[in-house]
């Protein structure tokens, strides 16, 4: 069950809605744990016992990392914590990258003369990426005494479990929801706020990313793109990529505030970045801050020279990028060239180099972070080598019939609408000193409605489309 399927917005979030607000405050928790249990159970119920089991491990370790605290056995603390910490890290490997790991070996064999080994495919459980950083993230967090262990096991399963995150983010900390899973407060302007966000990440979701989706597919598929087929499928993975996600992250914001939750924006504009690390500081905010304060810093940071710096910054974003995903080593790479571009980045601003125009500047970024895009997007290295080959003209330059033929004027809506959507935020500060007439007031008010009614149409007619992010 997605957020955009009839199944989620017809029964499940109607009816969750009306029991959750009729219930009482001390009951919220226990139904948002059993709304959200259910929720997840809706993937597969034998991977529910798994989310069961890390929230039992989490909930247990946090318990026993404290009571070791107070008792004043450091040592012993933090042998729990490693335990703790390499369990979590066992399970998203073997789900996530048992596979590929196999599939290289047996790939190998051949050179070496080895036998294959026989493979049944393990299947990657929706939100385990996500739920297995923050129950890392609030073990440290024990460990470091800014949190203090939830002892109401019921509390802390709605945490990790809360659905309107939970398949894929933000990835949520425990210190910013500890007081609102106590004590909050359901108020009719936060759930108004909230079901505006809904539709406005439900109509980025339906009416951009997944219209863009097939020529997108399309490229990427081509045996022999050629430069205009390159590009326009790059063009229209990088926006599907960043309305798809950024508008699950509005949905789940959305969500958060209709329950009394107040979580952080996960997106600021990345696409009019100035740099790579102005971009990191756009993108996906929940992992980069993840990643900066549980594996950047605790490696070292840039504390101990230049050296260390550019090689914490090399594996930091190599990790992040084989978190993305265990199908292909592409998201290794990815990581790593975002690594290296950030290590350029860092010595360029240091060295007596001018700085680039500002337009110059947002260029090269965003033509980085596209040709990136091609390697996250292809299926494998050779198929993004030879979406490359297409980007620098090899394969000749003119749009090829695919592409052409596959063209509709709906995608040209939602190329325009896209672009539009990323530019107006950055004139914010424009408009706020300009007189808005009554009719655009009111236009500003009603369109996410329309908007979410236009989606519904779709998704009933073409029905519901899985989120990108929920493969990794």
């Amino acid at each position: 069950m997605v957020f955009s399927s009839l199944e989620f917005l017809t029964l499940f979030l109607p009816a969750f809605l009306c029991i959750y607000t009729l219930s009482r405050p001390s009951w919220r928790n226990l139904v948002l744990l059993i709304g959200s249990w259910l929720f997840y159970s809706w993937w597969s119920p034998v991977f529910l016992l798994l989310l069961i089991a890390v929230t039992v491990i989490a909930w247990g370790g946090g318990l026993f990392l404290q009571q070791a605290l107070r008792a004043g056995r450091e040592r012993d603390a933090g042998r729990l914590l490693a335990v703790l910490i390499i369990a979590n890290v066992a399970i998203l490997c073997w789900f996530k990258y048992s596979n590929i790991l196999v599939a290289t070996y047996n790939s190998s064999t051949g050179l070496t003369g080895a036998m294959p080994v026989e493979w049944q495919r393990v299947v990657l459980p929706a939100g385990l990426s996500f739920f297995i950083l923050q129950s890392i993230s609030y073990l440290i967090d024990v460990r470091r005494r800014t949190v203090d262990a939830q002892r109401n096991f019921i509390d802390f399963g709605a945490y990790i479990a809360m659905f309107g995150q939970l398949i894929a983010g933000p990835i949520i900390r425990y210190d910013w929801v500890n007081n609102e899973l106590i004590n909050r407060r359901l108020t009719w302007a936060d759930f108004s706020l909230g079901a505006r966000r809904f539709m406005i990440g439900l109509s980025m979701k339906v009416l951009i990313a997944d219209t863009l989706a097939p020529i997108a597919d399309k490229a990427f598929a081509l045996s022999a793109p050629t430069l205009a087929d390159a590009w326009l499928g790059c063009a229209a993975y990088t926006l599907q990529l960043f309305f798809d996600f950024a508008g699950y992250s509005a949905m789940a914001i959305g969500l958060g505030l209709m329950l009394g939750f107040h979580f952080p924006e996960n997106f600021n504009n990345p696409y009019v970045a100035r740099s790579i690390q102005d971009f990191w500081r756009r993108w996906h905010l929940s992992l980069s801050s993840w990643i900066r304060d549980y594996l950047y810093i605790p490696m070292g940071g840039n504390r101990y020279g230049t050296f260390s710096t550019y090689r914490n910054l090399l594996l930091t974003m190599a990790i992040a990028g084989l978190w993305h995903g265990g199908d292909s080593w592409n998201f290794l790479i990815w990581g790593t060239a975002h690594g290296a571009a950030l290590c350029v980045a860092r010595a360029w601003s240091r060295s007596h180099l001018p700085q680039l125009p500002v337009a110059l500047s947002w260029l090269l970024t965003l033509l980085f972070v596209m040709l990136a895009w091609t390697l996250f997007r292809a299926a494998n290295f050779d198929n993004a080598l030879t979406m490359y080959q297409g980007q620098f003209g090899f394969n000749g330059y003119a749009l090829g019939d695919t592409l052409r033929l596959a063209w509709r004027p709906v995608h040209t809506l939602a190329v325009l609408g896209g672009i539009l959507c990323i530019i107006l935020p950055t004139l914010q500060s424009w408009f706020d000193g300009k007189a808005i007439s009554a009719r655009l007031m009111f236009l500003r008010g009603i369109w996410p409605l329309l908007a979410f009614l236009w989606c519904y149409s779709l998704i009933v007619s073409r029905g519901a489309t899985p989120f990108l992010y929920f493969q990794f």
